[in-house]
């Protein structure tokens, strides 16, 4: 499996609401993610933070994790909401101490991160019973748009990959391009 990151030089496409929304819905992530409003959330990948502003409002913090400089700026630019801080960093090495977060979310970026090393990375950093939501391109779509069908997961695979990592799968769905997984940390 190749590991692409989205090109920063294309962030606006990332806002395009009814593109987004058809892969997956701010009310299926505020769903698998059940949040109280007082929770510290992560997002794996937020990008320009066009999902983090959906979080925001329903968490007590949120921690808008993206590789790329870039894409903060972008952020930045935008408009970050007070209780959000971005991250640049990798997922292999979060800077969040062992079981700091309750939950994480990520969108349309579990294929750029999906390795042994980042799935236990981030099982470290959410504590028992956290919830993880991931909403991804599915190997099993047609590959018109999102990453090449071969940089895809399968949802049976990503659930298992998951379950080896310390996590306890409680829904999974796949769509004609899309897969959902909500689960929490053992």
């Amino acid at each position: 499996m190749g590991h692409h990151t989205f090109d920063a030089g294309k962030a606006a496409k990332l806002e395009d609401a009814a593109t987004r929304y058809r892969s997956v819905s701010r009310e299926e992530l505020l769903w698998g993610l059940d949040l109280t409003g007082t929770e510290t959330v992560v997002d794996l990948g937020s990008g320009t933070g066009f999902y983090t502003d959906d979080i925001a409002p329903h968490a007590g913090r949120v921690y808008a994790v993206d590789i790329q400089d870039a894409m903060h700026d972008h952020y930045r630019e935008k408009g970050v909401p007070a209780n959000v801080d971005p991250v640049t960093s990798g997922i292999e090495d979060l800077p969040f101490d062992d079981g700091e977060l309750d939950a994480a979310v990520s969108t349309m970026t579990y294929h750029e991160f999906a390795t042994g090393d980042a799935l236990a990375e981030l099982a470290r950093v959410l504590h028992s019973g956290g919830r993880l939501v991931v909403a991804d391109w599915s190997a099993d779509g047609t590959g018109e748009d999102g990453p090449p069908l071969d940089e895809r997961f399968g949802e049976d695979a990503a659930a298992t990959a998951l379950d080896d990592a310390g996590f306890e799968v409680e829904f999974r769905a796949t769509r004609p391009e899309t897969f959902l997984i909500v689960a929490t940390r053992r």
